[in-house]
């Protein structure tokens, strides 16, 4: 279910990114540029397909070539626009529990451009070959989550990061109460076994040996058996400090026959 929700989601951005339509002249010759084959009637799914058809209306006539997108003369919205069509078209997004995965799949030879395109608009990426095709790719969320905004995409984008702030609350909680859980059990364990060293010392006749600020802590124990040593220091009006150590008397008046004064 939670894997299902998250492919939603990544197709919610593609989605959301492929129904932009650019107001700019400008920036659709360049979403046609960053499209690629794409434009040309190679789209990956039917969403890009008509992507590529809104973009052609104002494309240059049959017969006469497209100019080079121009990325270093290119404004940041042009830039965008750019690699937003590159994406559509050789870009994929996953979004897991596990975190998520932005990668593009070039040809070797324009990798390199690629990369430090990307790396000179804020999205660094590392680089490998699989199957003889170079893999640029990034995993970190807020460079992912930043890059798709860059892109144009917005609801989607909060929906994410709402969906990871709960993802992070959960954990947070989670943790608080493993901690508290494991503290809990140790008090518990504790107390059991002081419990034990108090009725053995009483069965033996010697806990009225002890003296009265030990006798009191024992008492205070017997009554309060899941109390921790904070809850009893101020039950009986004593530093924790005086508690803690009158329990370690406690424990070796039970194994060596002596007790101490505090």
């Amino acid at each position: 279910m939670a894997e299902s929700r998250e492919r939603e989601l990544a197709q919610a951005i593609r989605a959301e990114l492929a129904a932009i339509d650019p107001p700019r002249a400008c920036c659709r010759a360049a979403e046609r540029a960053g499209l690629g084959p794409a434009i040309q009637g190679h789209a990956r799914s039917p969403v890009i397909a008509r992507l590529a058809v809104r973009l052609a209306d104002d494309a240059p006539e049959e017969g006469s070539a497209a100019p080079p997108f121009d990325w270093a003369a290119a404004r940041a919205h042009c830039r965008a626009a750019w690699l937003r069509g590159r994406f559509l078209a050789t870009g994929s997004l996953s979004l897991g529990a596990r975190g998520a995965h932005l990668e593009f799949v070039v040809d070797p030879e324009r990798a390199q451009e690629m990369r430090e395109r990307l790396d000179e608009a804020g999205f660094p990426m590392s680089a490998r070959t699989r199957r003889g095709r170079a893999v640029l790719t990034s995993k970190r969320t807020d460079t992912i989550l930043s890059f798709v905004r860059y892109c144009g995409a917005g609801a989607s984008v909060l929906e994410v990061e709402s969906r990871l702030v709960m993802r992070q609350l959960q954990g947070h909680l989670n943790r608080v109460l493993n901690a508290e859980t494991a503290n809990l059990e140790r008090t518990v364990a504790s107390s059991a076994r002081q419990i034990a060293i108090i009725e053995q010392l009483e069965a033996e006749g010697r806990l009225g040996q002890l003296s009265a600020v030990d006798q009191s802590v024992a008492r205070a124990r017997r009554a309060a058996p899941e109390a921790s040593f904070t809850e009893l220091s101020e039950t009986l009006g004593l530093s924790r400090a005086r508690v803690q150590r009158a329990f370690g008397r406690i424990e070796s008046a039970a194994t060596t026959g002596t007790s101490a004064a505090d």
